[in-house]
């Protein structure tokens, strides 16, 4: 993440948090990135340098005036005007840290090798708010190639209880004794 996409996440961010805006903002903002990711024409038509500003700009509320607050269409103005507008994704991963942040949220990738059942998910979040005191927002993923147990990652940290990387262990031991 540059340091611009944290400057401008961060005023976006401080912006919301004054009006008590931020849980709204910060949908609509997951929202956006979804679609900008899906439709990534639309995002080169805004950052393309060759079109007037103003045309940009009109394309721009053309499109989302009366869909989004106005406080995320005008930070997507100024991103525009910019020149800027690629860097929407990471302003809104600023934004999203402190969200995160501020309402004492840990983002925890889980992978297993078969999706978790209810249960299992429940019982992954309490052991998470137990270890760090915080609520856990869980990205599940799956690879069979884990063959069971959990692989689990936040905070920098990675924590590995899979079948696979016990069997690794195991492995890397009977050769170390030959």
């Amino acid at each position: 993440m540059t340091e611009f996409a944290k400057e401008y996440g961060t005023a976006l961010y401080d912006l919301c948090a004054e009006e008590g805006l931020t849980d709204g903002i910060l949908k609509e903002m997951q929202v956006l990135s979804r679609c900008f990711r899906e439709n990534p024409d639309f995002l080169r038509l805004l950052g393309n340098l060759s079109l007037e500003k103003d045309e940009r700009i009109a394309i721009l509320d053309e499109t989302l005036q009366g869909r989004i607050h106005g406080y995320l269409l005008n930070f997507l103005r100024i991103l525009t005007e910019r020149g800027a507008i690629s860097a929407f994704r990471d302003c809104a991963c600023a934004f999203e840290e402190l969200y995160d942040r501020d309402h004492r949220t840990v983002e925890a990738r889980v992978t297993t090798a078969k999706p978790l059942t209810e249960e299992q998910r429940r019982k992954i979040e309490n052991k998470i708010r137990e270890m760090t005191g915080r609520q856990p927002k869980l990205l599940q993923r799956v690879d069979p190639a884990l063959l069971g147990g959990v692989l689990l990652e936040m905070d920098g940290k990675r924590y590995d209880n899979t079948v696979k990387s016990r069997l690794a262990a195991i492995r890397q031991a009977m050769t170390a004794e030959n």
